[in-house]
This record gives C-alpha cells, structure tokens and sequence, in this order.
C-alpha cells in the first residue's frame, strides 16, 4: 500500500529537482523512452534523507549510454560511459552549490519487473515512472520495499542475490549502519552460506563498503557483526590471531576484545567533542578520495594492537609485547596497500599505530618536561591530535586490576591539556628560527650538508623550551654543538 504521506514526499522531491528533471523528462517524451527513476533515491526521499551531492539513478529498457550522451549536451554537464557491455552511463552536472551525479542503466532482464527482481535489497527496488505528467508519476513496488522500509529490515530479494554479486554480503552491513536497520533472518543465512565468496572482490569496492561503515556514529556495532559472521577476517585476516589472545594485568578483554571496546571508546569520545569546532573540522577534514579522516581513526583503533600477536613473549610469568607498535606499523602498510588505500592514509595510520603508546608514557612523567613535550608535537606534526584520541579511546578501553583512577585522570589531562595547546599554536602559527642555515654557514665556514640540518634542529628544539632567546646566543650554543664529538666530520 501506498501512503499519501509517500506520495507526497516523492512530489516535493520532484518540484524541488524540477529543473533539473524538466530537461530530463522533455528528452525522454522526444525519444518517446519509458524512464524510471529507480532504487536508493526514492528509498532516501521516503527515509528524509538529502544529500549533499545527490546521486539519481535511472533506468530504461535500452539506450541508456546514449540517452545520457544526449542529455549530457542539454544541460552541459559531463558524460562518461560506465559500462559499455551492459549498458551504463553517467552524466555529471554542477548547479549552484551542488554536483548532481545522474546514472542511466539499461534493464538487466527483459523488463521493469526482472530488472528490479535482480536487485540486492528490497529497500532498493523501488520505482517511479517519470514518463506521465511531473509529480503524477506511478510508485512502483513489487518486491514489498516500502514495508521493509517502515519495518526497517535488510532484505534481499532473492536468494541468488550473493551469487550475484558477492560484494553485497558488505553492503548488507553497510546499508543497516547508515540507515539503522536490521538484517532479516533468512538473509543471515544466506550471508553465513556465500560469505567466502568476498574474496574474490575488488579490493576497491570492499574498501568503500567498510568506510561506509566506519563513517555512521555506531559503526563498532556493525564492526562487531561482521566479525560475529566471520566476514571481517576474510578482509583482515591479520585479526584471526588477536582473538582469544590474552593480555597483562592493565587489561580486562583479549587483544581482540581491546580493539573493539577502543572503537567503541572513540566514537563516543567523538560524542564527547561533537561542540568542539576545532577538532570537529580537523575530524571531517578529506583525506583521500572523500575519505575522512575521522573514519580513518576509526581504522586505526580497530587496528592500533595488530602487531601484539607477532610480538608476544613470556617472561618470568608475565606477557609482554615489546615493540608491538613497530611491527604494528608495518603490518598497516600491508594492509593499506592491499585496500588501496593512498599513500597518506596510509601513512596516517602507520604514524597513529606507531605512536599510541606515547601519550601514556608522557602521562606517567611528573610532571611533562617542555623537552618531552616539544619532541611530541615535532615527531607527530598533523597527526597529533588523531594520536592523542586514539590514545584517550585506547585507555579508556583499559580497565584491569592494574589501571587505577588515579593513572586515568593523570592520561586525560594530559590528553585534554595536549589537544587544546595544539590548536592554540596552530592559530599563533610556527615561530621563525633565531638561527637559520645561512648563518651556520657563514659564521662556522660550513658546506650544505645534513651536518646543517642536525645542528638547525637541535636548535628549533632549544628555542622551543626556552632555552635560546637571540641570535647571539643561538650562535653560541651552536658553536658548543658544533664542538661536540658527536658532530665532528659530519
């Protein structure tokens, strides 16, 4: 049954977008093409969900790469074909503030019905016919989508849907995050069933599926299902040997169990900074490809003790993992690459695993030398804000017999007071160097050589905490540098 209510949501909808569809509509009555505007917009019109950037799918019986050349011309947008042999187009076009994204497939059975019968989910099997008059179109829904939509069920339609196309065992996973949804039981079972059938994906369409995932508010969840079917090691096998691996005294969960509450732990630290401006716009800053960068420290909780299990030793009774966060790292830039991720993100999350044990470590000082403090933010650079969330989730995931109040309150403070003295000297901006390569070189007869730049840096560092306050007493520090054994002939 079609509601008024659905009705008139689609007709809003279809006013709202009338420019762009009046083009549109006017080319398919010319042609005298049958066209249906069909799956995740409709599901989203009906769910009050806008876009930024809407994406519109379209279907019609065949033509559609030239259909959409064609209305490419119309409205001056770009047109790119996407899949020769099947029949796909896509045509780009940017109004006002933003880029419509508009796909044009031919049927992929014989006609409407097969073709939305050969879809994933019921949810997207909806369809709206645009060649009657604007806003009178017919909501077609042969598959019960609009019941499963009020019912807030993942269904598939059939039970080849996994054969199909395997990548949709994560879509599954990814649609009931965005949305809040449940997976219905019999498509459970037929997950359970074809699961295995992930590894022969892309790598690509895998990735975009799991950041889906990591960008809703509640992605550990989701995370924690896919591990419950025994689909997130088919992706990261890496965290086959992390479960059921136990830990010290500090700890209360297995490596596994850590990582999971460590997410859980960040996104809700998340929450907690949701009125910061500051670190909210350093969180959905791009990264890569419209990845951001808050769903990238998401990885790197799940992944930050990924190296434990390669660097566990017993020692006198008691587990240790020294060097878990070297290994870690490199173990990330295999996995970063197999995900074809980009170098930056991969970097992003080499420089995370390497470095979340050292807010701990500073925590425990007492009190934080200026020299500790310094070295920090100069090895950490960008990032070390991620690592200062990641460290606050990865503590705060850490409630053994061991862990004491008094060690917790000591790591937020210095994770609180770290986190506000970045931004405050991302605002001032970097000092300018008392002492500069230049004068190195003219007042010691030096050459260009890294010997300048070791001196340089120990410099910066000692400007940093104070401890060089002019020129000439920069100058004089360098000549005890330079003086040094350490420095000769180098």
């Amino acid at each position: 049954m079609i509601s008024n209510n659905n009705i008139k949501l689609i007709s809003g909808w279809l006013k709202c977008n009338r420019l762009l569809l009046g083009d549109l509509q006017g080319l398919s009555l010319r042609r005298r093409v049958r066209l249906y505007l069909v799956g995740g917009t409709l599901r989203d019109i009906i769910l009050g969900r806008e876009k930024e950037n809407p994406d519109i799918d379209f279907a019609l019986k065949k033509g559609a790469i030239n259909f959409g050349r064609q209305l490419s011309r119309i409205i001056r947008g770009g047109f790119v074909v996407l899949d020769k042999e099947n029949g796909c187009s896509r045509v780009v076009k940017k109004k006002g503030n933003k880029t419509y994204t508009l796909d044009f497939t031919d049927f992929r059975g014989r006609d409407l019905e097969e073709d939305l019968r050969l879809r994933d989910f019921t949810i997207n099997t909806l369809a709206l016919d645009l060649g009657a008059k604007e806003g009178k179109g017919q909501l077609i829904d042969i598959c019960g989508g609009l019941e499963d939509i009020k019912s807030k069920l993942i269904r598939m339609v059939q039970s080849r849907a996994f054969s199909d196309d395997p990548l949709r065992i994560l879509r599954a996973f990814s649609l009931a995050a965005i949305f809040g949804f449940k997976i219905d039981k019999r498509t459970q079972r037929a997950i359970e069933l074809k699961k295995k059938k992930i590894r022969g994906v892309s790598p690509e369409r895998i990735r975009d599926e799991v950041f889906k995932i990591l960008a809703t508010p509640c992605s550990w969840e989701y995370i924690r299902d896919l591990n419950k079917y025994k689909i997130l090691e088919l992706i990261f096998p890496e965290i086959r040997p992390m479960q059921k691996l136990r830990q010290g005294p500090y700890h209360h969960l297995d490596v596994w169990g850590h990582s999971l509450e460590t997410l859980k732990n960040l996104e809700l630290v998340f929450r907690f900074f949701k009125r910061n401006t500051q670190i909210c716009s350093y969180l959905d800053s791009d990264i890569s490809s419209g990845r951001k960068r808050k769903e990238l420290l998401k990885l790197a909780a799940l992944l930050h003790d990924i190296g434990k299990p390669k660097t566990m030793r017993l020692e006198k009774g008691k587990l240790k993992f020294y060097g878990h966060e070297s290994v870690g790292s490199r173990m990330i830039r295999d996995i970063g690459q197999r995900l074809k991720l980009s170098n930056e993100e991969i970097r992003i999350l080499r420089q995370i695993t390497f470095c979340h044990l050292r807010p701990g470590y500073l925590a425990d000082l007492s009190p934080v030398t200026p020299r500790a403090k310094f070295r920090f933010f100069r090895d950490t650079g960008s990032d070390a804000v991620s690592i200062l969330l990641i460290s606050l989730a990865d503590q705060r995931a850490t409630k053994g017999a061991l862990t004491t109040p008094q060690s917790r309150r000591k790591h937020e403070r210095l994770i609180h007071n770290f986190i506000k003295f970045y931004f405050l000297e991302q605002k001032a901006g970097k000092p300018s160097r008392i002492i500069n390569g230049d004068d190195l070189i003219k007042n010691f007869k030096l050459s260009p050589s890294p010997l300048v730049g070791k001196v340089l840096k120990e410099l910066e560092e000692l400007q940093a905490i104070g401890k060089i306050k002019s020129k000439k007493e920069g100058l004089s520090r360098a000549s005890k540098i330079l003086g040094q054994g350490a420095y000769k002939n180098k």
